[in-house]
């Protein structure tokens, strides 16, 4: 590796109980509460992931509690 060009950072896409999702330096130990949802790369690549699967911002207890109102 050419020691003068900087190391590009690797993220992973993480996903919490409500279905929330973020990006965590891959290679750090996971936040309580949130799990590797499978997407590594750089953060580009990993806010790409989010944006085409977080479709819906509102928390999972929330919908549960929108759907069986209605």
């Amino acid at each position: 590796m050419n020691e003068s060009q900087p190391q590009t950072p690797v993220y992973q896409v993480v996903v919490n109980h409500e279905e929330q999702y973020s990006i965590w330096p891959a290679g750090r130990e996971l936040p309580d509460g949130w799990s590797a949802e499978g997407t590594t790369g750089p953060k580009e690549v990993c806010l790409t992931r989010i944006e085409d699967v977080w479709v819906d911002m509102r928390p999972l207890s929330l919908r549960r509690r929108m759907a069986d109102a209605s």
